[in-house]
């Protein structure tokens, strides 16, 4: 018998705040959360000379954040659903303050990486921000805030890129996790204060070996694909790891469908509307996190090995302030287009739109004008599919489910952008000059493959089941009559809302 964590859920009397001040809680949360993805990508170098460290061991920096949030992420968004979101939310939001204080201090690589370590747990604010706005908001108000919650997910990314540079040069790469860390345990006292105890529970246990058996397979997986470059992609660790891994998952699989309170219900995850909806997260995580972290490594490339504009970290960044501003911005207009258009359509155009961002980096490169219209067109795009695809996860699972269910979403598109930057970074670096810097040819092979992959996600997303926005409202406001009428039958939903 797996052993088991008995929880119950307790009651809270706080007094419900407006339902605007509980959304600025969570917009800052998420923004902090999402900025510390990418605000260290544009000074990995300064980190590495300032803590005398080797490139490679240095790309651990990335490597540890990402195996964190990934195995985090839905365990959090779990035990929310369970023992109660806004407790969950104040931890996790602890976690990225104690984890940029550490990372503030650190002096060595390896207290650096503890540090991510402990940042990443901390994306578990992600399924909890989606569970307690659809737990406390107005039935009016529910899509609209998920949307623009989703659309900060993507506006962080670049965000980061673009405001590291401006950071270290007025002040230094410390306080790239002192001003995190500033925020943070203020939305964590905001949290505490402000925001009242979700009413939705899952009630029951939360099993153990489940959650130690999706650990182990994620990190298995994510270790082999950032290690796979320098290890060698046909090497035995490299294929041990994606070996282990598949079993892993096998079991991890194997245990969840004969628990009697899994972890993820498989059930869930097979849902049409759910297993293609993450499918098209992992597509575009695959093409945008690739495309964020290699546009820096190309526009700082000296111009005398014929391309390149030698611009610094900041120049670099600002080359992406485009998608950050057209990111923000379409996922406030996805809601409305949605609405017209239909979730599923705004989906598949915008995978197009990233698409041909990609097919304009890999062929109109020689001026940086081009390269910033690139950017505004990649921000376009994903600022249309990711606030969709929340709002259509949120929609395709009963409440008590929210919080996995989304977190699962953002793990996988976070899984997608480390595969796509592992193969991005095995096409760019196939050809290198004697000083290892990459040839021309790799930037476009790698973008190229960018926007192939987004062509195949924009098929993909013509496979989401077809619903109706006001199917869509019904089910996030939770109206059992409206959504089981219209989303089982076009997305084979299970179960109705339970308090």
């Amino acid at each position: 018998m797996m052993s088991s964590l008995e929880l119950s859920p307790v009651s809270s009397d706080k007094k419900r705040s407006h339902h605007q001040v509980t959304f600025v809680v969570m917009a800052v949360s998420v923004s902090s959360y999402t900025l510390l993805q990418s605000l260290v990508i544009p000074v990995l170098s300064t980190i590495q000379h300032d803590l005398h460290t080797t490139q490679t061991t240095v790309t651990w920096v990335l490597t540890a954040y990402l195996l964190s949030a990934s195995v985090s992420t839905p365990i959090i968004g779990r035990i929310g659903d369970k023992v109660g979101k806004e407790r969950m939310m104040v931890f996790a939001l602890v976690a990225l303050t104690v984890g940029s204080i550490i990372g503030a201090v650190a002096t060595n690589i390896d207290m650096m990486i503890l540090a991510r370590v402990v940042q990443g747990i901390g994306g578990g604010v992600l399924p909890l921000a989606f569970g307690i706005i659809r737990d406390e908001f107005p039935e009016d108000k529910i899509p609209g805030a998920v949307s623009l919650i989703a659309s900060l997910l993507a506006v962080g990314a670049g965000a980061g890129l673009v405001l590291a540079g401006p950071i270290v040069s007025a002040l230094n790469y410390h306080w790239l996790f002192w001003i995190p860390a500033i925020v943070t345990a203020l939305a964590a006292v905001a949290t505490v204060i402000l925001v009242p105890e979700s009413p939705v529970r899952t009630p029951g246990k939360i099993s153990v070996l489940p959650a130690v058996l999706l650990s182990a397979w994620l990190v298995a997986l994510l270790l082999a694909l950032s290690e796979g470059q320098s290890w060698g992609w046909a090497s035995g660790r490299t294929l041990g790891l994606i070996a282990v891994s598949a079993v892993l998952a096998y079991l991890w699989i194997f245990v969840e469908q004969r628990s009697a309170s899994p972890l993820i219900d498989m059930e869930m995850m097979r849902l049409p509307a759910v297993w293609t909806t993450n499918l098209v997260a992992l597509l575009v995580g695959f093409g945008m996190y690739a495309a964020f972290g290699f546009l820096p490594e190309f526009s700082q490339t000296v111009s005398t090995h014929g391309y390149g504009f030698d611009a610094s970290i900041t120049k670099s960044g600002l080359i992406l302030l485009p998608s950050s501003v057209t990111m923000f911005f379409l996922g406030l207009y996805s809601a409305p287009a949605a609405r017209r258009l239909g979730a599923k359509t705004v989906v598949v155009a915008g995978s197009l739109i990233i698409a041909l961002s990609m097919g304009v980096i890999a062929f109109a490169h020689d001026h940086i004008w081009q390269l910033a219209l690139a950017s505004g067109i990649l921000g376009t795009g994903v600022g249309l599919v990711f606030a969709c695809l929340s709002n259509l996860i949120v929609a395709a699972v009963p409440p008590h489910q929210t919080g996995v269910a989304s977190g699962m979403n953002a793990n996988i598109r976070t899984i997608g952008g480390s595969i796509g930057g592992a193969v991005m970074a095995t096409l760019v670096t196939a050809k290198v000059y004697p000083d290892n810097v990459p040839h021309e040819s790799g930037y476009t092979h790698g973008f190229l493959a960018l926007m192939v992959a987004m062509l195949v996600c924009a098929v993909v997303a013509l496979a989401i089941p077809k619903v109706s926005a006001e199917e869509i409202e019904a089910h996030l406001v939770g109206e059992p009559e409206h959504a089981q009428a219209g989303i089982v039958a076009g997305a084979t939903l299970v179960g109705d809302k339970s308090e």
